[in-house]
């Protein structure tokens, strides 16, 4: 992967930059201006980010995908990741049929849901999984592959299926290394 030269991310206009961050010579940035990008974050090939989008420190975003903020935003926090194909919304148009859709409809002829999304630290979202309008994801969740999130998550627990129900409790152990990792953070 290319990624970005300092000069090249930083005429992009950001919100804020951290440091080390990585931000693919291929993904499509949207009104970079509304978007702030935390220390030693990386956003791969391919990837669409766009609106209110906040990333702490160490999130991944892999390939493929999208990350919606629109109006509300979506914050991604301190060692979040997404895994191949993951699209998080925080809006949505209405499917009932009271209103029309699409972005090229102006506002007065649409019902929206405009909620916003927060995925917690140490949050994983496996692949092609997808996150709706107004899910706030605990600190340490992990969803599974193919899941459908619309609703909010407990903490340190496993997600699966459409629409995702919890699995079972997931171990916290790995903060321990977070704490090893940021202690040696310089010694790196």
């Amino acid at each position: 992967m290319a990624y970005l030269g300092c000069e090249e991310l930083e005429a992009m206009g950001f919100a804020a930059l951290g440091a080390n961050v990585k931000v693919s010579d291929k993904a499509s940035i949207y009104e970079p201006e509304k978007i702030t990008i935390g220390d030693f974050s990386r956003i791969d090939d391919f990837c669409v980010i766009s609106g209110r989008v906040t990333l702490g420190r160490n999130v991944h975003i892999a390939p493929f995908c999208l990350v919606a903020g629109g109006e509300p935003g979506v914050v991604m926090e301190d060692f979040a990741g997404l895994a191949y194909g993951v699209q998080v919304f925080s809006q949505s148009d209405d499917y009932s049929g009271r209103s029309l859709t699409n972005p090229t409809v102006p506002a007065a002829y649409k019902h929206e849901t405009k909620r916003a999304v927060r995925i917690g630290r140490h949050t994983i979202i496996g692949a092609r999984a997808i996150v709706m309008p107004g899910v706030s994801m605990a600190e340490g969740t992990a969803v599974g592959a193919g899941a459908l999130v619309s609703k909010s998550t407990q903490e340190w627990s496993i997600y699966a299926g459409s629409p995702a129900r919890r699995v079972k409790k997931r171990s916290s152990d790995l903060l321990g290394l977070e704490q090893q990792y940021l202690a040696n953070e310089g010694c790196l």
